[in-house]
Formats: C-alpha cells, sequence, structure tokens
C-alpha cells in the first residue's frame, strides 16, 4: 500500500473541517469559548496535519520493516534483561502512527480511515508477535527475565501513563512538536508488550501472554480515544447534535470503565502484596532483639499456603521464631503461611553484621545456582523422556530427579536404560531414574548352571526395569537356571513368582505379572 496523498477541499473529509470550527465554543459559554474559536482552532493547519497522519498511519514496506527491526531489538532487550535495549526498540517503533490515525479516523467518523488504519494496525501487531515468537522459539534462553515480568502484570497506572503519553503525542501532532513523539514512544513502550506476547506464544505461557496482551490492548485502546477526544477539540470531525455527542461520550467512558476495572483490581492486589511485604518485615522484626535486622524477605504469593522465606541478621538465636513468626504472619496477613527462616548470629559491632551480610548473600547466591540446576535437570529429562517439564518429579535434598517416559516407537528397554545412563552421565551429582513403559522382558540364556554373557546383561536389563517400574514378574522353568533367576530378583527386592514354564530353546522366560 502507497502512503496517501493530503486531501483536497472537495474532499467529504475537507467539508467536514470546515463543518466544525468553531463546535467546542459552541459547547463552552463565556470568553474561553469565544477565544478558542476564534484564535486556537484557526491556527490549526487541518489539511497538513490530516495528511500527515495519513503518512505516518500507511502500511507499507518502510513500516513493516521498522516493525521487524523494532521487534527484534525488543525481544533480544527481554532476553538480556537489558532496559537500555528495550528503550532502543521503543524509540524505532512506528506503532504510534496507526494507532493515533485510528483515533483521528474515529474523531472524523471516517470509516475509510479507520479500515485502514486498523489494517496497517493489525499487520504491524502480526508482523511483530510471529518473528518474535520466531526469535524466542530458537533462542537458548527461554527464561522470564525481569524486563518479561514487569509486562505480565498491568495496572491502572499503566492505564493512566498510556492517557497521559496520547495526550501528549495527538497535541505533538496536531501542534507540530516533533520531539515530544520521541518521549511519547519511550512512556507508552508499545512493542515490549508486544514481543513479551511473542515469548508468551513461543513458550506457550499463558500467564505471559495474556498478560502482555492485556497491557498491549490497553495502550492500543486508551491512545486511540485519548486521539480521537483531543482531534475533537481542535476541530477535527463533523458537527454533531447533542444526543449523538453523548452517545459518544457514553460509549467513550465505558472504554474507559472496561480497561480500568480489571486494571484496577491488578492494582489494588499489587497494592495489597506491597502492604503484605510491610507487615511480614514487621511481624518477623518484633521476634527478634532490636538489634537484629533483616537482610532478605521474599514472598511467594502464587502459592497456597503463602511461602515466605526471610533471613534474619541477630545477636541472639531464636530457637522458636520460625513457629511464632508464622502463625503471626498468618494472623497479620489472613491467610496461611508457610515460613521458611534463616538466623545469621552476629555481634553488635558493624564488622560482625558485615561479616554475616557476606554470608547471607554467599548463601543466596548458592541457592539461586542450586535452583537452577534442578530447572536444568528437569528441562533435560523432560527432552529424553518425551514429556513436558512438570511431568519430572524433582528432589533438591536427596539430588533425585525422576520421570515416566513416554513410548517411543522401535524403542525396548534397552534404549530405555541407555537414556537413563545418558542422563547420569550428564549429571553425576545427581541419581536419574528413567521410568520405562512395561514392554516384553528378554528371556534369560544359560550356559550350564550360570547365564550366559548376553543372558546376564538381559537379565540386568530386567531388574533395571523391575525396580523402575514397581511390577511384579513371572519366571518360567525349573531347576538350577530358574532358581538363580528367582534368587537374583528376589535379591534385588522385586517380588517374583514361578510359573513351570520353559522356552524350547532351554531359556528361561521372564515376563511381567500382570
Amino acid at each position: 500500500m502507497t502512503d496517501q496523498p493530503a486531501p483536497s477541499a472537495e474532499t467529504p473529509r475537507a467539508r467536514r473541517l470546515s463543518s466544525t470550527m468553531g463546535e467546542l465554543a459552541t459547547r463552552v459559554a463565556g470568553p474561553l469559548g469565544s477565544w478558542w474559536r476564534g484564535t486556537v482552532i484557526p491556527s490549526i493547519e487541518h489539511r497538513a496535519v490530516i495528511a500527515k497522519v495519513d503518512d505516518e498511519s500507511s502500511l507499507t514496506p518502510r513500516y513493516a520493516f521498522m516493525i521487524l527491526m523494532s521487534a527484534g531489538i525488543a525481544v533480544l532487550g527481554l532476553l538480556l534483561s537489558s532496559p537500555a535495549v528495550v528503550i532502543g526498540a521503543m524509540l524505532i517503533s512506528p506503532l504510534m502512527g496507526p494507532i493515533i490515525g485510528l483515533g483521528f479516523g474515529m474523531a472524523l467518523v471516517d470509516g475509510n480511515e479507520i479500515r485502514r488504519t486498523a489494517m496497517t494496525l493489525a499487520g504491524g501487531v502480526l508482523l511483530a508477535v510471529l518473528f518474535t515468537a520466531l526469535v524466542v522459539f530458537f533462542s537458548p534462553i527461554k527464561d522470564i527475565t525481569p524486563e518479561i515480568a514487569a509486562r505480565t502484570r498491568p495496572n491502572l497506572f499503566d492505564l493512566l501513563v498510556a492517557l497521559f503519553s496520547a495526550l501528549a503525542g495527538a497535541y505533538a501532532m496536531i501542534r507540530g512538536r516533533e520531539g515530544t513523539i520521541v518521549g511519547v514512544a519511550i512512556a507508552t513502550a508499545l512493542m515490549p508488550p508486544l514481543a513479551t506476547v511473542g515469548f508468551g506464544l513461543a513458550t506457550l505461557n499463558g500467564t505471559v501472554f495474556f498478560g502482555a496482551l492485556l497491557l498491549f490492548v490497553t495502550n492500543l485502546m486508551t491512545i486511540a480515544i485519548a486521539a480521537a477526544v483531543m482531534a475533537r477539540l481542535y476541530g477535527f470531525g463533523p458537527k454533531l447534535t447533542s444526543r449523538q455527542s453523548g452517545v459518544q461520550a457514553a460509549i467513550i467512558t465505558a472504554a474507559f470503565l472496561a480497561l480500568a476495572i480489571p486494571l484496577g483490581y491488578s492494582l489494588s492486589q499489587i497494592a495489597w502484596e506491597a502492604r503484605a511485604q510491610r507487615q511480614a518485615r514487621d511481624v518477623l522484626a518484633e521476634q527478634f532483639p532490636g538489634q537484629a535486622k533483616i537482610d532478605q524477605l521474599d514472598i511467594d504469593f502464587s502459592s497456597d499456603p503463602l511461602i515466605v522465606r526471610a533471613t534474619i541478621l541477630t545477636p541472639e538465636y531464636r530457637t522458636n521464631a520460625a513457629r511464632l513468626g508464622e502463625g503471626a504472619l498468618q494472623k497479620a496477613l489472613g491467610r496461611p503461611v508457610k515460613l521458611s527462616l534463616d538466623q545469621f548470629r552476629v555481634g553488635t559491632a558493624a564488622g560482625d553484621a558485615e561479616a554475616a551480610q557476606l554470608a547471607s548473600a554467599s548463601a543466596r547466591e548458592k541457592a539461586s545456582k542450586e535452583r537452577a540446576a534442578v530447572a536444568m535437570v528437569g528441562r533435560e529429562m523432560a527432552i529424553l523422556a518425551g514429556v513436558s517439564p512438570d511431568a519430572v518429579l524433582v528432589d533438591r535434598d536427596k539430588r533425585l530427579a525422576q520421570v515416566r517416559a513416554t513410548p517411543l516407537p522401535g524403542a525396548s528397554l534397552a534404549t530405555y536404560r541407555a537414556l537413563e545412563q545418558r542422563m547420569a552421565q550428564a549429571e553425576p551429582q545427581w541419581q536419574m531414574q528413567l521410568i520405562p513403559p512395561p514392554l516384553a522382558l528378554p528371556s534369560i540364556r544359560f550356559e550350564g548352571d550360570e547365564p550366559s554373557s548376553a543372558g546376564a546383561t538381559d537379565l540386568a536389563l530386567a531388574i533395571w526395569a523391575a525396580r523402575r517400574t514397581g511390577l511384579s514378574v513371572n519366571v518360567g522353568g525349573e531347576g538350577a537356571a530358574a532358581d538363580y533367576v528367582l534368587t537374583k530378583l528376589r535379591e534385588a527386592g522385586i517380588k517374583v513368582q514361578s510359573n513351570g514354564s520353559r522356552n524350547s530353546d532351554g531359556s528361561i522366560p521372564v515376563d511381567w505379572a500382570l
């Protein structure tokens, strides 16, 4: 699509412009209305403004290229958690143009303009989301960074930021204050939420996806409506009757309320969490002497019960502080609480406190590395077992990771045991357990009274499979060979039964006791 030319004096839009001069003044009594009608509105070059809006809201190759570049910079900044890189994406994002164009289209009641700018905006959004999702999909880094998390919980303040920024942006567009647009682009941050939507899509994280999408829709709707209001204020659009003006005001109010109610609830939740942090700090401080210091306090508000982790630097160790603190926190917060309390005993001297702080920081860093190692082990086991990471059971204290594998085409029990051995070699500090499907057990071949080399391997495989699955085993045959297999299975702690049957080749059949 090519850029739209400036409307001529003969177009319907230009005729509507002339009919709107002084519309605001007729609604405002006194000298202010006369001044606005006679001085401010005539000073605006309406046709030039509309031509500029049309130019910046057109779906052109330049627009598509800048969308892709801005989206790429934004998603890399989010993955690296670099505010400077994210700001760079905001500065070159062209999304503000079509959104303001949409607002002007609503002010002009121009269906063609609304459809054109909406298509431009939809095309840019689709390009940005798909491109960022593609980058994240192939990226080795898929962790939720602070920059990503900051855009998943929009609140009422985000709506107000978008409102004030939109008023400034529309004013800059109408009055020709070009430099203001740069600050508005940073304030509204249209591209980073879209990049976060792409991250949520690529990682199938619904919380991130819908949270960032709500933030973008909030910015979009607020900017468009505020731009429409500013355009009407400066004389853009047809003359409306009092009834039409009332309907328009009701629609605008309803749109703001539809956005403000859920965002207001989110803001109240954030405020409650902030109060809970302060209350938890005060409650824990009461459990220790006045010289004690709370070095760290973290609350997991998504868990039930709430998980509170705290580190205290205290000159006097309190054995019952965790129990008393947990009860006091439950009473203060009004919700069940599980308290994890670490106490570092220090002297009253400043040097002792500083040494304890260093020890506490070292312990936190060690715990953080431990959590990262647990997450990595879970991801590795999930990939090899063909399951989601949530299906992996990890016991950090016992250094044990366990997962039930999905059936793989053509795979045997030996295949699953080889996969477990591969995982164990990759993480030697962990005990890796891969539970295989109950596939057919091998028969045990003998040479005299002892199993052959292949038979010994098959017997070890049967013992491994029975241990992992926890199922009972049937052993066929009679005589010394059958007794040998029965004895080895029982010594391994496996429940066994003997059915007396024997294979024609003399091997001992072993199968599951279903």
